[in-house]
């Protein structure tokens, strides 16, 4: 496969927290603990300008909670007009009919709402939020009522990885078209707290086996993975863009005050989108390139599977240890 660089000359998505302030204490937050200057309004639209002169075709709003920023519509609908493709996740609190509508008229082409079990007291646990549950499903009645697609995330993890079927449904019975069963990464909150909420590797073989035998058998709504380590599995067919992560390659992600990161889960800033230039971040970031250029080390080397996964999650890997060349701690190989 060509040097990232050579398909691209620019992410195809740039993740953006717009305020690490949230509502919420969620178990596995990686972002929680953080702390970091916000921009005003107009230096957000000047961010926006760097993207679209860069043709970035799509933004994610994320967090901290997006819509604890009273100028999202505001900046949304900028973005929108600059030709960009505008998508966020929340938690839902915040996302009445109202909000629904704003984020219809700014041009929102979907949002993802976070439910992570359709028992409302053991999401309202994870989430440290009582009431969350059914706020979170409120919100998904009102995206549908105003016409705007939206999504599910669970992050899977000990409280639902023998019950993600029942997550589907609850999404079926919503309206929602996709959901996204995410992979707990191990960073932030998710590090304190992964000894009593993460899978084991072999639990982690189990679950994806069991539930790539369901997305096979499902015709009537997308789910989503976002874990290289699969591609480990035995007979895993479905070819990406790129191989193994695909942050700092198809993606990178920008703190409150316009830092870069390869992502979310990475905190390592290489770069600032209004200080710096955006080419030598992208072309010539030494830690981009070590992202792009990872290395069979530990048990990785010589493993047959290292090609298709380039050792799972690089930023579980560089959480737990470091280095993003050691193995996914979540591989069972």
């Amino acid at each position: 496969m060509p040097d990232i660089t050579e398909m691209f000359s620019a992410p195809l998505t740039f993740n953006w927290t717009l305020s690490y302030r949230c509502n919420f204490v969620c178990e596995h937050c990686y972002s929680r603990d953080e702390e970091c200057e916000e921009l005003p309004t107009a230096d957000l639209k000047r961010i926006v300008d760097v993207l679209a002169e860069k043709q970035v075709p799509f933004i994610n709003f994320g967090g901290g909670e997006p819509l604890i920023r009273d100028d999202l519509f505001e900046l949304a609908a900028y973005a929108t007009q600059k030709g960009l493709n505008v998508s966020m996740n929340s938690n839902g609190w915040l996302l009445d009919r109202a909000a629904a509508e704003r984020l219809g008229a700014a041009g929102f082409k979907s949002v993802g709402i976070s439910i992570d079990s359709i028992d409302p007291l053991l999401h309202d646990d994870f989430r440290n939020m009582p009431g969350a549950w059914p706020r979170a499903v409120a919100a998904l009645d009102h995206l549908q009522a105003v016409g705007v697609r939206s999504t599910m995330s669970a992050v899977i993890s000990r409280i639902n990885h023998h019950a993600f079927r029942d997550l589907l449904d609850l999404a079926r019975a919503h309206g929602v078209g996709q959901v996204y069963l995410h992979n707990f990464k191990c960073s932030g909150r998710g590090f304190k707290n992964r000894q009593e909420l993460d899978l084991s590797p072999e639990e982690w073989r189990a679950f994806y086996v069991e539930a790539l035998a369901v997305k096979a058998q499902t015709t009537d709504l997308k789910i989503s993975f976002d874990d290289p380590v699969i591609a480990s599995l035995p007979g895993y067919e479905e070819q990406g863009l790129v191989k193994g992560s695909s942050c700092g390659k198809l993606s990178l992600h920008l703190r409150p005050n316009g830092d870069i990161t390869p992502c979310g889960f990475i905190p390592l800033v290489v770069g600032n989108i209004l200080k710096d230039d955006f080419d030598a971040i992208w072309f010539d970031s030494p830690v981009l390139k070590a992202m792009r250029a990872k290395e069979a080390t530990g048990k990785c080397a010589g493993c047959s599977a290292f090609a298709d996964c380039l050792g799972g999650c690089t930023a579980r890997a560089f959480a737990t240890t470091g280095d993003f060349n050691q193995p996914d701690p979540h591989c069972w190989k």
